[in-house]
């Protein structure tokens, strides 16, 4: 075997969503960030495209992002529609993570691969980025609100409109005990074709 594949399981199941208000004020350090970056980028991607993309929020960042995004949900929600406590929580979820990072799709410009497999490579990206949190003793937490599908959003990054946002990752260390969680046997979903 050429890894320790109890501990690659032990990884992968204890991957948690960890929300920022979870985490403590205890600082993530650049070369963290930085190794969780090249992690991701090792996910899987069909003709090497490698389509994911990375702002990466810290410091003054944060307040910038935070500021967006609760503009940017007033904005767009009709007045009727909107919650005092769901623009709290945007304005108030890049200002308790140590960083913050948008993941989004660089879509290639000759659109030889089907975007569905952009964005799953993306997706792949972002589990890497999760699992290499939770290595490190990380929370994490991969949001999607509304917001982020916007032309707003994509404005804001800096992206082309062919270009998508997939989710704001918040990244922390916990301040609260590692969370435990269960999935159903393999049994429950699972077809086996043998003929």
């Amino acid at each position: 075997m050429r890894f320790n594949l109890s501990e690659i399981n032990e990884l992968i199941k204890s991957r948690r969503t960890i929300y920022p208000e979870q985490f403590s004020t205890r600082k993530v350090q650049k070369d963290q960030i930085e190794l969780l970056l090249t992690n991701a980028q090792w996910a899987p991607t069909h003709g090497n495209t490698q389509p994911w993309r990375f702002h990466v929020f810290t410091d003054g960042g944060l307040q910038k992002l935070s500021t967006f995004l609760g503009e940017t949900y007033l904005k767009l929600t009709p007045k009727d529609q909107q919650s005092d406590a769901k623009l709290a929580k945007m304005l108030r979820r890049p200002l308790m993570s140590s960083v913050v990072i948008a993941v989004s799709m660089k879509r290639q410009e000759e659109e030889k691969i089907p975007e569905i497999e952009e964005i799953e490579a993306v997706a792949c990206a972002i589990q890497n980025l999760h699992l290499s949190c939770t290595a490190y003793g990380l929370g994490g937490f991969w949001a999607t609100p509304k917001v982020i599908y916007s032309e707003e959003m994509t404005s804001f990054l800096g992206l082309s409109n062919r270009d998508k946002c997939l989710g704001i990752f918040y990244v922390g260390y916990p301040d609260i005990e590692w969370p435990q969680a269960h999935r159903r046997p393999i049994e429950y979903n699972t077809t086996w074709i043998s003929e």
